[in-house]
């Protein structure tokens, strides 16, 4: 059986190493510090938590952060534009080679997949006047068509 890819990703601790990295890179960054400036100090474990379940973990976001309306309700009528989403992109995956996430070409194409789906999901969700679907489940993210191969 193989494993999801938060199991592949490292788990948990993977996870919350790549947030961390990546939310330091973020203030950091000129196009995207302006939008993350007045963040929570709790936002990258709760990143941390979203992806984990995203990628087949716990359900830990919905049960303690209120699943995908909750998150849903962070980016209404931010404006996010596709500079930023790209920057978001970019720097993720910077954090991602930083963090020890896997290098595989599956892995990194599922990863990749799902960031690109959410981060335009989520600059579509954030235009001034969109009108989103509100309530639905985490999005589950498998490996798509291209497992790892085993020998």
């Amino acid at each position: 059986m193989t494993e999801t890819l938060y199991e592949w990703a490292g788990g948990e601790a993977a996870l919350e190493r790549l947030t961390e990295v990546f939310y330091d890179r973020v203030l950091a960054d000129p196009v995207l510090a302006p939008v993350f400036a007045h963040m929570d100090p709790g936002h990258a474990h709760y990143v941390a938590m979203w992806l984990g379940e995203v990628f087949g973990g716990p359900a830990a976001y919905t049960a303690r952060r209120g699943g995908y309306p909750h998150m849903l309700g962070k980016h209404l009528g931010r404006g996010i534009t596709e500079a930023q989403r790209r920057r978001w992109l970019e720097l993720m995956m910077d954090a991602a080679d930083e963090a020890g996430l896997p290098g595989d070409p599956e892995f990194r194409a599922a990863f990749v997949g799902y960031l690109e789906w959410g981060t335009r999901l989520a600059v579509s969700n954030s235009r001034p006047g969109a009108e989103p679907v509100r309530e639905a489940p985490v999005p589950r993210w498998g490996w798509g068509e291209a497992p790892p191969y085993r020998p």
